[in-house]
């Protein structure tokens, strides 16, 4: 069976009301944003997202957050996003906010079948409030692994058994979030033949990918570094 989609929305088709799905990107950089335009066409709401951010500048996860769409939130950082912010202090949404490493582990956890681990991250904080805390050499905090139902996220190369290549750090949530999900959706800029990703070069094995196609239109703001001539 074939992991090659031919559209976004062929890809985000089984997509609901009601799923979470985790959504790989640091600000702006390896964001997958034909599976977020694919998303902003369809006619759900009370997604669960669980990303870094949730967009800004009008751009990425925003776009799904402006048309009512998200519910609930598990994210690192909220700044330079007024349409979060309004929301948040509306009470319109429902916001986790996770320190960023804590985070990180959570999705991978989740990845590795661990249930729950302890961190002193967060401990004497809101971060720590209605969770178990136990003392080892300082106390630390019980967080549960993160899982989703479906991962959008973008990588340089795919090739057709799914084994990924990522662009120096625009990598950087992605794998582990394929690991957290039940279903994982790749946008890729190149789709490669077998055989042209060295298996030394595989950042991620296609064991964890169940759905590719080829991404188009890419803005990669924060990706490439450009000049302008004085």
């Amino acid at each position: 069976m074939t992991k090659i989609y031919q559209s976004s929305d062929e890809a985000v088709k089984d997509i609901t009301s009601g799923s979470s799905v985790m959504s790989g990107g640091f600000g702006l950089c390896g964001i997958p944003e034909n599976s977020i335009d694919a998303l902003c066409k369809k006619d759900i709401n009370n997604l669960t997202v669980i990303s870094n951010n949730i967009g800004n500048s009008g751009r990425g996860l925003v776009k799904l957050l402006v048309q009512d769409k998200i519910s609930k939130a598990y994210c690192s950082y909220v700044g330079g996003n007024p349409d979060l912010e309004k929301r948040i202090f509306n009470k319109e949404i429902d916001v986790e906010l996770v320190p960023q490493g804590t985070f990180s582990e959570r999705i991978r956890a989740a990845g590795m079948g661990i249930r729950a681990f302890y961190t002193p991250t967060g401990h004497g904080t809101i971060v720590a409030e209605g969770k178990e805390v136990k003392e080892f050499d300082r106390p630390c905090v019980l967080e549960t692994a993160l899982h989703a139902d479906f991962a959008i996220i973008k990588a340089q190369k795919a090739d057709p058994y799914g084994n990924l290549w990522f662009k120096e750090t625009a990598r950087n949530f992605s794998p582990l979030m394929a690991m957290a999900a039940k279903t994982t959706i790749v946008e890729v800029e190149q789709l490669v033949e077998l055989g042209e990703i060295a298996p030394e070069d595989v950042h991620l094995p296609g064991i964890f990918v169940q759905r590719i196609y080829q991404g188009s239109n890419y803005k990669n703001d924060i990706e490439f570094l450009t000049l302008e001539d004085n």
